[in-house]
């Protein structure tokens, strides 16, 4: 499998299986996208402000449920095989992705693993083992979560001092140098956590000993 970042912004993920594992599905899908959530019955959980629709599909429906919400992803996520099973296939009929959570190791083409991640601001480090061992997914995502720290304000600011550089017109192996620079430097990552002014200075001061007055 080879992994992706897609953009939920404006799509619609339907999942079938009100569990717990529907549940955290849910959650994490509805940071962006439109979360419809189909099933009987539906865990003390927090859906993530999913919709959430109380019915018991036969799998006869379920191809009814994919045309009138026309998702982009689909999540088999029920305790009843055969219903997964029918979910995934309806799916592929259909060209949709496919999330079935009953199954792990081995995936057919068109499917989905959602792996654990870990965010800050606009940096996202995503870690799966094909959907064989999400515990270790879990405890590798755990142990680097610290590692994380501010990685978003530092992608913020020297996403903008690549934008300054070029505007001013450094060479493209300046600009590339000085960056680089600013990312390995740790005073940067220290001032980070104690104000964006104080980081933007020590970055500037980077900045201005690897390109000084020469672009």
């Amino acid at each position: 499998m080879i992994p992706l970042l897609h953009d939920f912004a404006g799509e619609t993920v339907l999942v079938f299986g009100g569990g717990p594992v529907g549940a955290r599905k849910a959650r994490r899908f509805a940071r962006e996208a439109r979360v419809v959530v189909v099933a009987p019955e539906f865990a003390d959980a927090d859906f993530g402000g999913a919709e959430r629709v109380r019915e018991a599909p036969a799998p006869d429906e379920v191809g009814g449920w994919l045309d009138r919400t026309d998702p982009a992803l689909v999540v088999a996520a029920t305790d009843d095989g055969a219903l997964n099973a029918r979910v995934e296939s309806e799916a592929r009929g259909r060209g949709v992705l496919v999330n079935r959570t009953d199954e792990h190791g081995g995936r057919d083409a068109g499917s989905v693993v959602v792996p654990a991640t870990v965010r800050d601001g606009d940096v996202v480090v995503s870690i799966s083992t094909g959907g064989a061992s999400p515990a270790l997914s879990k405890h590798l995502r755990e142990r680097i979560e610290s590692e994380l720290a501010d990685a978003g304000a530092m992608a913020d600011l020297t996403g903008e001092l690549r934008d300054r550089l070029q505007r001013e017109g450094v060479a493209p192996e300046k600009r590339r140098a000085a960056v680089r620079s600013v990312v390995e430097n740790d005073r940067v990552w220290k001032h980070l956590g104690e104000g964006a002014s104080k980081a933007a200075q020590e970055a500037d001061a980077v900045v201005d000993g690897v390109v000084g007055d020469d672009p």
